[in-house]
């Protein structure tokens, strides 16, 4: 029998404004597979950010379903809502988001603490081991500010998934990241993606990180106009 996947939506309408009413997304029907590592792509005000947001159970649909590994988002409460997105999705910004006043292993370990309430061996334990997995274990105690760029962002990719979410959404990533280290945090994403079979959707601007994701998503003007996969990458 086929696993649910982890992402499905089904008509997914998003109107703004009562008097006057736009629409910034018709009908979209999407869906991510456990495993896949896909980029979504399109024009400024295409309604990506939107569908980022409505995936990630941060905004809701006017109609239409969201079912995150089966479980249709449409009834849940605001309580709910928090509950499954802190257990099934974790979140990578191009601005990292860390907070300065804690160290490095503190904020891997925020989202575990915010959903049990106090501080664990085990929770430790497994942000060390994440840390350790971005290269970053013997800074566990710096704080942010002592940090590179492309450090802290590591940081919060192991933030990111220290939940062991089923789907990381990761809206421009290496954005507000060099070359160099744009190059080194993706292919850190692609080795979790391919050890863990973790699902990743991406945001990006840049059409070469995209062409190196298996499967490319393009929204323009809130429609999915093409949705191909890529041949196999080595690198």
């Amino acid at each position: 029998m086929k696993p649910e996947p982890v992402l499905r939506l089904e008509g997914v309408i998003k109107e703004y404004g009562e008097e006057v009413v736009t629409r910034v997304l018709h009908g979209i029907d999407l869906t991510l597979e456990q495993g896949e590592f896909a980029a979504l792509i399109g024009p400024s005000g295409s309604g990506k950010s939107t569908l980022l947001n409505i995936i990630g159970l941060l905004d809701r649909p006017t109609s239409g379903r969201v079912l995150l590994q089966g479980q249709d988002t449409r009834g849940l409460d605001e309580d709910s809502l928090a509950r499954l997105r802190a257990r099934t999705l974790g979140f990578i910004f191009q601005f990292h988001h860390l907070m300065p006043a804690f160290t490095a292993l503190e904020n891997v370990m925020m989202p575990a603490l915010a959903e049990r309430g106090w501080p664990d061996e085990r929770m430790r334990t497994r942000a060390l081991e994440l840390l350790a997995q971005v290269g970053l274990k013997e800074r566990a105690g710096a704080h942010p500010g002592q940090l590179s760029g492309g450090q802290q962002q590591r940081v919060a990719i192991a933030r990111a998934l220290v939940m062991s979410p089923a789907l990381v959404l990761a809206d421009e990533p290496t954005g507000n990241l060099d070359t160099g280290t744009s190059a080194q945090v993706f292919e850190l994403l692609r080795h979790i993606n391919r050890e863990q079979r973790m699902t990743f959707l991406i945001v990006t601007h840049d059409p070469r990180m995209a062409q190196r994701c298996d499967r490319i998503i393009e929204v323009v003007d809130g429609r999915i106009v093409s949705d191909r996969r890529e041949p196999p990458h080595s690198g």
